[in-house]
């Protein structure tokens, strides 16, 4: 979670969305999406856990991720969840 908030920070304007694991080391995906949010409020997340959405987003206090995608998860599973992220931001502007 440190890791990828000091590269977000660094290169926020670079990044168009974040793929987050829910289960991590040190700082969980909740905790890492908030710092996220205060960086850059309108970040795009897809939150990966192996919990199912209900229990996964339950986690979160405010809005919670853009998208969920269960693990294990496919390659296909990924590439449709970052397409429904893209298409829901193309739609919106």
């Amino acid at each position: 979670g440190a890791d990828a908030l000091r590269i977000f920070q660094e290169r926020a304007d670079e990044i168009g969305c974040v793929l987050l694991d829910l289960t991590m080391p040190l700082m969980d995906g909740a905790a890492t999406f908030e710092a996220l949010r205060q960086i850059r409020p309108q970040v795009k997340v897809i939150l990966s856990s192996g919990y199912d959405q209900r229990e996964a987003l339950g986690r979160f206090a405010g809005p919670p991720p853009a998208g969920f995608i269960q693990k294990p998860y496919t390659f296909e599973a990924l590439r449709v969840a970052l397409q429904r992220l893209l298409e829901g931001e193309t739609k919106a502007q």
